[in-house]
Order: structure tokens, then sequence, then C-alpha cells
């Protein structure tokens, strides 16, 4: 007897481990990809890296014409973004600029891209069991990279609308790397909408500054730079030659991703300047490598694992006229 209920015990964990790593639908990725588009929602979350602990709040409403979004930061000095119609506006040197929106990249809780296909390419994505986050209840979903060349994700998504609440980033020990989590959360109801009329944000922003970087651009080009060790997957989504603050001159900047994960590339002539030196550094997920080649400075960032970023640098070579 003890045998056959030690038996029914093991069969048991085993189907609730088989029935936490099932294969996530395509549908209910779908509903996740576009709740942070479709959901009204006001709160509270946190960023956390390495020791460092970053506090917003964020406040998103849907309104007949578009979706409004804005975002502030509760430490430090005030920061705040305003997002609509695709446009993004910033708070700097105590004023409002309109700034580059193809230079940002999905931002908390818009985390997962509208095209889905590629992910399941590169990645096992598969349910994880149920949590309460913020005091609603989440499906946890992972997405585990099939080769070494890319971090793992941990998603918790709200089993009503499909709301991110909680996004965590894991390296090849399963640690996390870092992490973004609401603390306090409204899903719909009466959200403040006093903003949305502000005239300062009316007509998409007319009569804003607007900063140097947008008012000049990037210029889509074909610089000639090709990349030969990118990870399976990562394809080139631009390839452009814009301005920076406090370069001397243009920079070409080429972006690729696998849906979940960047690496840009810049490219700019090495000018002697003290950041003209091999490095590498960390912040969180993003990675940072740079080294002097053929008298251009070569700049790699990516949210894949350093000696990825390091093998994407090495590999970029000149193959133009």
């Amino acid at each position: 007897m003890r045998v056959c209920v030690a038996l029914c015990g093991l069969l048991l964990v085993a189907a609730n481990t088989y029935a936490g790593e099932r294969q996530i639908s395509l549908d209910w990725l779908k509903t996740v990809a576009f709740a942070a588009h479709q959901t009204d929602y006001s709160g509270v979350f946190v960023y956390q890296y390495d020791n460092h602990v970053e506090t917003s709040r964020i406040i998103h409403v849907v309104e007949p014409d578009s979706e409004y979004e804005k975002l502030e930061s509760l430490d430090g000095p005030k920061r705040e973004i305003i997002r609509h119609h695709g446009q993004i506006w910033c708070y700097i040197n105590h004023k409002m600029v309109q700034v580059d929106s193809q230079q940002v990249h999905g931002r908390f809780p818009s985390l997962l891209p509208e095209q889905l296909s590629a992910l399941s390419s590169n990645y096992l994505i598969k349910e994880a069991g149920m949590e309460r986050v913020a005091g609603y209840p989440t499906q946890v979903i992972m997405f585990q990279p099939k080769d070494g060349l890319r971090y793992a994700y941990k998603i918790w998504a709200h089993t009503d609308s499909g709301l991110l609440l909680k996004a965590a980033v894991l390296g090849d020990k399963k640690q996390v790397i870092e992490q973004y989590a609401f603390t306090q959360l409204q899903i719909g109801g009466n959200i403040d909408r006093s903003w949305v009329g502000a005239k300062d944000f009316a007509g998409h922003g007319a009569g804003l500054p607007v900063s140097p970087e947008t008012a000049m651009g990037g210029t889509v080009i074909n610089s000639g730079w090709v990349v030969d060790a990118l990870p399976a997957g990562f394809k080139k989504t631009r390839e452009i030659q814009r301005p920076m603050r406090g370069k001397h001159a243009p920079v070409t900047q080429i972006v690729f991703s696998d849906g979940l994960s960047a690496i840009s590339i810049f490219i700019e002539p090495a000018d002697g300047d003290e950041d003209d030196v091999d490095g590498l550094s960390s912040r969180g997920a993003v990675n940072l490598y740079h080294k002097v080649l053929d008298k251009h400075l070569i700049t790699a960032v990516g949210e894949v694992p350093p000696r990825m970023v390091m093998q994407v640098l090495d590999s970029v070579r000149y193959n133009g006229k």
C-alpha cells in the first residue's frame, strides 16, 4: 500500500510538472502582445538590476483616436515621457522635447513584439505555473532559448487581460539579471485622463520643441558594413546614419532583433578621444563592447550575454566600395 501511495505521489508530481511546462498557445501570446496597447491601466513598477532599483509610475489609456502613455520616474531628478500616436516626448532641461521614436526599443509592460512567428523558432515557449503579482492572478510563461547565445525570459501575464505584470531576464544559471514588476496596479475603471487633453500634446504635440536628433532625423543607408557572426534568428530591422549628442560626425547604426532581444552596431570615425579604446561594460541585461577597427570606433550594444556582444563586434567588417 505504501509503495502504491508513493508511486501515485510521484505520478502526481510528474503530472503537475508536465502541466506547468505545457506549450503556450499562439492565441494567448497574441493576447499578451496586444494587451499593453489595448488596456487602460495605471500603476507603479520597479526596475531592478545588480543592486540598483528604479521606481516609476505609468498611466496608459486608450482613446478612439489612439493610445496615450505617461511614464514618470519617482526617484532622483524629474524624468517624464509621453507617448502618443507613435511619437515620444521627454522632459529634458525643464521642458518637453520630442525625441526620435525609432531609437526606443520595447519597454515594460510592452515587451512582446506584434509579430510572434520568429519567437518560436528561437525560443521554447512554455507555461510555468500560476502566481499572484500586485494582487492579480497571472500565468507564468518561460522563453527558453534554443541555443546558449541569448538570455532566457520569464514573464507574468494577467490571466484576464493578458497585461504583463512582471518580467525577468535570466542568465545561464537561472539567476535574475534584470527584472520589472508592478507593485501597485489598477486595470480598467476610472483611470486619470486629465493629462491627455493638455494643450501641449494636442494635435500630436504641435508646438512642442523638437530635439536636434529628431529635427535632423536619420537617413536610411546601405553603409557597406556587415556582421558575419549574428546568432540565428537575428534579422536586420534598420540601417541608418544619424547625429548623436556628443559626436563630431554622423554615426552609422545597424539594428538587429530576434523579436525579444536587440543588438545595435554603431560605427563612427575614430577621432582619438578618450572613448576610442577597447572596453566591455554592462547594465542589467544590456552589454556594451567597443573597439577601434580600421580607423573606426565600432560599438556593439545588445540584450545578449557579454561573450555574444564581443563575438558580434569582432565579426564586423566593411564590404562596400
